[in-house]
């Protein structure tokens, strides 16, 4: 498996600006399972101690946004993803964030399937999400399904204090090194996709030991 590292630079500056500044992006690009339809994906991070801040720009076609709700199941629509884990071998958070803005997220502790979850995690709290801002380029329901290409783009900022409510201290980024991945899919669009940073082993995202590391400058 390939030891994938991406250096995440310290800037004071906003993340509608990510996308000019000329930041090296994490290339969202590895395929797993057999859909045909592969956007172009791009993350772009910075961090300025407190906060992780990152844009995605998506080169996409199929686009559909159907779920708004808070914690709707985002990854069944035109959808882009970040998973860190902030100490090794600890828990994971799974942000996922469809095209309009709808964010599903999880701390996951043990990513074994049982039923309809996993045999150990917890949702984020509304009080504690809202503390994470999250932009769209894009309306926040695109229902039908936009065919023709088009570009979008999901900015976030992740508030430090907002990860240490679940996977206890953290503080000053700087220095640090996580594990994590970044992913693009669209479950239930008209072409099913699934795309990564780090590979997979397996189609299924939620495998930390496919995770590449994250180093924070």
């Amino acid at each position: 498996m390939m030891n994938m590292h991406h250096d995440v630079p310290r800037m004071g500056v906003s993340v509608e600006a990510l996308p000019v500044l000329g930041i090296v992006p994490m290339d969202i690009g590895c395929v797993a399972g057999t859909g045909l339809h592969k956007p172009e994906t791009h993350l772009r991070l910075v961090h300025d101690g407190n906060a992780l801040k990152g844009c995605f720009t998506v080169q996409d076609r199929f686009v559909l946004s159907c779920y708004e709700g808070f914690q709707s199941p985002v990854y069944k629509d035109s959808c882009v993803e970040l998973f860190l884990q902030p100490k090794p071998g600890g828990g994971y958070f799974n942000f996922e964030f469809n095209a309009g803005g709808a964010m599903l997220v999880y701390w996951i502790e043990d990513p074994l399937r049982e039923g309809d979850g996993f045999r150990k995690y917890q949702p984020l709290s509304l009080e504690a999400c809202a503390q994470v801002t999250v932009r769209s380029s894009l309306p926040a329901r695109v229902v039908p399904e936009i065919q023709e290409p088009l570009q979008w783009t999901l900015s976030f900022v992740i508030p430090v204090v907002v990860l240490e409510h679940y996977a206890g201290p953290i503080g000053d980024l700087s220095g640090q090194r996580w594990r994590a991945n970044a992913y693009k899919c669209g479950d239930e669009t008209s072409h099913p996709h699934w795309l990564s940073w780090a590979p997979l082993d397996t189609l299924d995202f939620h495998r930390p030991q496919c995770f590449g590391e994250l180093v924070f400058a």
